[in-house]
C-alpha cells in the first residue's frame, strides 16, 4: 500500500533528482564518463546586441552542457527584425559554444508562431513536434550540428 500526495516539497524533489542521477549514472557509460567533468556543468552563454543609441537591440540567452548549446531565448527588437541581427546572434553563440566549450551540437525549442523557419534558415532541422502545446499551438524542437 502506498500513500500518494500531490505536493511541492523541495526536500523530496532533491532526493528524487539525486536518485535519478545516480540511476542514470549507473545505467549509462556515457553519463558516467561525464560525471564530475566540466562538460557536466551547465554554463551560461549569453550574446547581446546594442544599437548606436545604447539600447538593447537583441539578445540570445542559453547555456552549454554535455557538449551542446541549448538556446533558451532569442529576441530581436521589432525595429531590427529582418536585418540579419538574429542570425548573427545565433552564429556568435554557436561559434562561442564550439570554440570555447567544445560543443558538437545546438538545440532550441520554438512555437509555430515564433521562429521555426528562422532556425531552419540557420541550418537547424526539426527533430520533434508537439501539437497543441499549448492548445492551438505547435511546439518544435530543432537541432544543428556544430562540427565541421
Amino acid at each position: 500500500m502506498f500513500s500518494i500526495e500531490v505536493v511541492n516539497d523541495t526536500e523530496r524533489r532533491d532526493a528524487v533528482h539525486r536518485r535519478l542521477a545516480s540511476d542514470n549514472t549507473e545505467r549509462s557509460s556515457v553519463l558516467r564518463s561525464l560525471r564530475g567533468t566540466p562538460a557536466e556543468d551547465s554554463v551560461p552563454l549569453q550574446v547581446y546586441a546594442t544599437g548606436e543609441d545604447g539600447e538593447l537591440a537583441g539578445g540570445l540567452v542559453g547555456y552549454v552542457q554535455y557538449h551542446w548549446l541549448h538556446i533558451d531565448y532569442l529576441w530581436v527588437d521589432a525595429r531590427h527584425r529582418g536585418t540579419g541581427l538574429g542570425g548573427r546572434l545565433v552564429a556568435d553563440a554557436e561559434e562561442t559554444a564550439r570554440l570555447r566549450h567544445g560543443c558538437v551540437g545546438s538545440r532550441v525549442e520554438t512555437w509555430d508562431f515564433q521562429a521555426p523557419d528562422f532556425y531552419r534558415k540557420q541550418g537547424y532541422r526539426v527533430v520533434a513536434t508537439v501539437e497543441d502545446y499549448p492548445p492551438g499551438v505547435t511546439d518544435y524542437t530543432l537541432i544543428k550540428s556544430l562540427t565541421p
